[in-house]
């Protein structure tokens, strides 16, 4: 049998887990969704246990965290870009994590079509697309109907992670996150992750730029319905994005 391997590192940080012998690896793709949702969640881990999501996870650096560190908990990461996704598979399967599985799918089919109402206890969002072009601002992930959306498929209690280094949209998003989450804003790093939790945090960190971060608590003392009419009189993400973190931009597609 192979000995485990050392532990890899990326930018200096190292990537959670050690490749374990291929005897021992697990099998984390889900290649394809079904055609209709919700996502029977229970049949595809074969076990009930509370489910994390990340929304964009990229190469799957928290995920992996998370799974390691929390067995007893499910874990699904979902991304559009493939390439990313084949970094986070081959890593989860490296490691033996039964308890997670990645996606290619975009966050708003997701959330929208394959989460079950109150079927999830924390949902992660790091550093969604700001879109710096006016002309897919559309395209932006935290709207007041998408936060809706998080308050419905959240389980009572159920948690909102949310981190960017983009200021405009960390001030769009705190004008329109208070309806549906008791929401704090955290100053320094997360404590499991003092380097960063993500890619992009690392080299942020690392160069001096600063993150927002913060977690919120999921509002149920409203239905679904009058959350989508409060998300219908909140304003939509037209704002300017301001000037783009070039050198981070370079150094994450050079990765």
């Amino acid at each position: 049998m192979r000995k485990a391997q050392a532990i890899e590192r990326e930018f200096g940080v190292p990537i959670p887990g050690k490749i374990l012998d291929p005897s021992l690896w697990a099998k984390t793709a889900l290649k394809k969704l079904p055609a209709e949702g919700p996502l029977d969640v229970a049949t595809l881990f074969g076990r009930k246990a509370p489910l994390i999501v990340d929304l964009g996870c990229g190469n799957g650096r928290f995920l992996l965290a998370s799974s390691l560190t929390r067995p007893d908990c499910d874990h699904i990461g979902i991304d559009i870009l493939p390439m990313v996704l084949r970094y986070a598979t081959r890593r989860g399967n490296q490691r033996g994590l039964g308890n997670l599985r990645f996606a290619a799918v975009d966050a708003e089919r997701f959330v929208g079509v394959y989460l079950a109402p109150e079927s999830v206890r924390e949902i992660h969002s790091y550093h969604p697309q700001p879109f710096h072009d006016p002309s897919v601002v559309h395209k932006r992930l935290l709207t007041p109907t998408f936060l809706a959306q998080v308050q419905k498929v959240l389980e009572v209690g159920g948690l909102f992670f949310v981190q960017t280094d983009n200021a405009p949209y960390w001030d769009y998003f705190r004008s329109i996150v208070t309806p549906f989450f008791d929401f704090q804003v955290r100053n320094e790093p997360w404590p499991d992750a003092p380097k960063g939790r993500t890619r992009r945090e690392i080299l942020a960190l690392a160069r001096r730029y600063p993150i927002y971060r913060g977690w919120g608590v999921v509002r149920k003392e409203m239905t679904h319905e009058a959350a989508l009419e409060i998300a219908q009189s909140l304003p939509t993400p037209n704002f300017d994005a301001g000037p783009r973190h070039g050198e981070l931009d370079r150094m994450e597609r050079e990765a």
